[in-house]
């Protein structure tokens, strides 16, 4: 049965703690574990960190990349999802997409006869999940009873993925937003209900501070999203308190990291103190993003 990976939740906990120890060691060992496959890479968003990382880590694997631009292909001319899946199943042996709506990708799966990634869409991010999940492996040597504290636009696609990644490694999640952005209920459900399973809990907050007490990861994101430039919303104002800074570090646990997954507004959601000073983890997770990409690709194809 072919697997797509295409929200957090795709993958059971045993799944996902299998996937972070491949990434554990490919980042050690660099082995090549598709060689001769080819993996097509579809960008309807524009990127740096997802194109190159699965540029270099799809060629590190043995594999062959090759990248698509949709804007300038029938991706972006009114080929259906479907068509294309099958089109492109029969040259690769996985596709990897970053796009709009999370139906493109879902159609473009149902379509499929190889596994399809999700590299982003507007309702989840889980390959940078993978990412800030091994990252925090390396810091604390577990995501197990980890409390992870999400500030920002909690109806966002990292914070959903936040919910759903966090709660099936266990992890302790807490999503500090202001009135007027909080996650999807269904999304709150689905991971209070993995967390049941996996001894993980799931909060919200409107209190920055009362989130990040005690927590052993402060993480954030841009307060507007690609595409949402335009929306008419002020976010800036409602934003505000819930800055990544050095008074919320100072009120985190002993040896909290903080997580941004780039491109950070420095500043705004972030301060340079956060983005650089001891307890950022920033760069590490964004390295960590090739690992754990790797990681997911070889678990899918190898199957």
């Amino acid at each position: 049965m072919i697997r797509h990976f295409l929200r957090d939740d795709d993958l059971s906990p045993a799944e996902q703690h299998e996937v972070l120890a491949i990434a554990a060691s490919l980042k050690r060992f660099r082995m090549k574990t598709l060689v001769d496959k080819t993996v097509v890479v579809v960008f309807e968003k524009p990127s740096l960190r997802t194109r190159v990382s699965f540029e270099a880590g799809i060629a590190g694997l043995g594999a062959h990349p090759i990248i698509v631009d949709g804007s300038s292909t029938h991706f972006g001319r009114g080929e259906t999802m479907g068509d294309a899946a099958k089109v492109l199943s029969s040259y690769a042996d996985a596709i990897v997409i970053r796009t709009f709506g999370d139906d493109r990708i879902a159609a473009l799966a149902a379509g499929a006869s190889v596994p399809v990634v999700n590299a982003l869409t507007d309702g989840f991010h889980p390959c940078q999940l993978l990412a800030d999940l091994l990252t925090i492996t390396e810091s604390f040597g577990q995501t197990q009873g980890v409390t992870l504290v999400y500030l920002g636009d909690g109806a966002n696609n990292m914070a959903h993925s936040y919910l759903l990644a966090g709660a099936t490694a266990g992890a302790h999640v807490r999503i500090a937003s202001p009135e007027g952005f909080d996650p999807d209920p269904g999304i709150v459900a689905k991971a209070a209900q993995i967390a049941a399973t996996t001894g993980g809990s799931v909060a919200l907050f409107r209190d920055p501070r009362e989130a990040a007490t005690g927590a052993d990861v402060l993480a954030t994101d841009a307060w507007t999203s690609m595409g949402q430039e335009d929306d008419g919303k002020d976010r800036r104002t409602p934003f505000w308190p819930y800055q990544v800074n050095e008074e919320l570090i100072k009120l985190a646990a002993p040896g909290v990291i903080t997580l941004h997954c780039l491109p950070a507004h420095r500043g705004e959601e972030i301060t340079d103190e956060a983005m650089d000073g001891p307890a950022s983890a920033v760069f590490e997770q964004a390295t960590n993003r090739l690992y754990a990409q790797q990681a997911l690709l070889s678990w899918l194809v190898n199957r």
